[in-house]
């Protein structure tokens, strides 16, 4: 439960499982069994909470919701509430705390009124989480809790989009979508990817950010990325690594002896980064490719 002043009689812990300008995704356990509620708290800023185990109740005067895993938790910015615990497990959940610009961004897609009201972005307090949404949630969990090297840009997208399709299946619920009429043309659309393919690939072995290559392309970072996949057929990260491993192929192939120095000349973290992305795509190990590769050479040069 994100709040401005943790109750220091809430033995809760928080834990930040990645960060990034466009978004926060930070993991939370609380071991408060069953009780009434406590004194008041207060949402720093708007963030959205998906629940993984047990459930709690946020009291808002004499008005009550409950948070458990089949919904999501919308804590709006300012808004102020108590909490009790309804079991005796404790409860544990994700926490998504989205830059705020681009937040608006998203909700203005499914209600343009966003920008006519002060404060959060969030009209209610809870909304559904259906078995997609869940599983997507924890997926990304899974991943992140690793601490294996991962791709930003991958992660930024995976994140967003796990936000849009709550926010969409709020909006909707609660009968507050009013999606306007797109004003882009489809034409404006395959410009700006278009655009996207030509930045990426000039900047294959840059630090890419979805915050970067939207830029180059003016747009907003999610628009951008839900364009892109439109257009594209795949994820802009997606795009981005098939770039990369498809690179590095021509680039063993020509001999590269140093897997090191491709891996980080084509923008992957780590040597080990690089191979089990390689091995996932191809089926074996860079390693394996260029021995391959001079194997033929060798015998080429023979005959």
């Amino acid at each position: 439960m994100p709040v401005s002043s943790p109750n220091p009689d809430f033995p809760i812990m928080f834990s930040t499982l990645y960060e990034s300008p466009l978004v926060a995704v930070r993991d939370y356990k609380c071991g408060m069994d069953h009780s009434a509620p406590g004194a008041e708290e207060q949402s720093g800023e708007d963030s959205i909470t998906l629940m993984r185990h047990g459930a709690f109740c946020r009291h808002f005067g004499k008005r009550s919701v409950t948070a458990n895993v089949n919904q999501a938790t919308f804590f709006a910015k300012n808004s102020i509430y108590r909490v009790s615990h309804p079991t005796d497990c404790g409860d544990r959940g994700t926490v998504f705390e989205i830059n705020q610009r681009v937040l608006r961004d998203m909700v203005r897609e499914l209600n343009p009124a966003v920008d006519e009201r002060e404060g959060s972005a969030f009209p209610f307090p809870t909304g559904p989480c259906d078995s997609g949404i869940f599983w997507r949630h924890r997926e990304l969990v899974q991943t992140l809790e690793t601490g294996r090297p991962l791709e930003h840009l991958w992660a930024d997208v995976t994140a967003l989009q796990i936000v849009a399709d709550v926010l969409e299946a709020a909006f909707d619920q609660y009968g507050n979508s009013h999606k306007p009429r797109r004003k882009t043309t489809g034409d404006d659309h395959f410009q700006r990817t278009e655009a996207a393919k030509i930045y990426l690939a000039a900047n294959l072995g840059e630090a890419v950010t979805l915050e970067t290559v939207a830029a180059a392309v003016n747009s907003s970072p999610f628009n951008f990325a839900r364009i892109f996949q439109q257009q594209a057929g795949l994820p802009v990260h997606r795009y981005l690594t098939l770039l990369r491993l498809r690179a590095s192929l021509e680039r063993l192939a020509d001999g590269a002896d140093d897997i090191t120095d491709l891996a980080l000349d084509l923008g992957f973290s780590s040597h080990s980064h690089f191979t089990d992305v390689f091995r996932r795509e191809f089926g074996k190990t860079p390693s394996e490719i260029r021995r391959t590769s001079m194997g033929k050479m060798s015998k080429n040069l023979i005959v």
